[in-house]
């Protein structure tokens, strides 16, 4: 229910906004039908003159389509704007509905359907990457343990010599 109301505020505003505009060209010709200006001073003389009345309700509509429009772009942009998910930059949970969820169980909130783990091929190629330098850094550190000379590894044998 809260996200039809949020859907429906665009909506609200820009009604509200087009029944002020439609006041403001009622009151201009009302102004000019009724007199008004002579009805306020008193009964003046007043010459209505409409071409006046609808070159002000031109002007009106122009700053109303103007309005109107940077008012539906910026609704529209907040709006946008409202959907982000909010990711948490340390822990990566994610907020929704005024929790903040696991990933793995805002999926199954969300679109009820269970996840699993697995690897991205852009992961893949960096733990790859990884492993090997790892595997090579321990074969040189293995190289680097073992002695120079295969003689040395031998151990010294004695003589076996039953005469002696």
């Amino acid at each position: 229910m809260f996200d039809r109301e949020k859907k429906d505020q665009p909506a609200k505003v820009l009604t509200y906004e087009s029944l002020g505009f439609l006041a403001i060209i009622s009151l201009s010709w009302l102004d000019e039908l009724l007199s008004l200006p002579s009805l306020l001073l008193h009964g003046n003389p007043y010459i209505p003159d409409f071409r006046e009345s609808t070159v002000e309700m031109l002007l009106i509509l122009a700053v109303w389509l103007l309005v109107a429009g940077a008012t539906r772009r910026l609704l529209n942009r907040l709006h946008y704007l409202e959907e982000f998910l909010r990711v948490c930059a340390w822990c990566h949970r994610i907020h929704h509905k005024g929790r903040w969820l696991p990933i793995e169980e805002l999926f199954q909130q969300g679109f009820d359907t269970p996840t699993t783990h697995g690897i991205c091929p852009h992961c893949l190629a960096r733990n790859k990457a990884t492993m090997e330098r790892a595997r090579q850094s321990r074969e040189e550190a293995s190289a680097k343990a073992q002695p120079e000379s295969p003689e040395a590894c031998r151990p010294q044998q004695a003589s076996q010599n039953p005469a002696s």
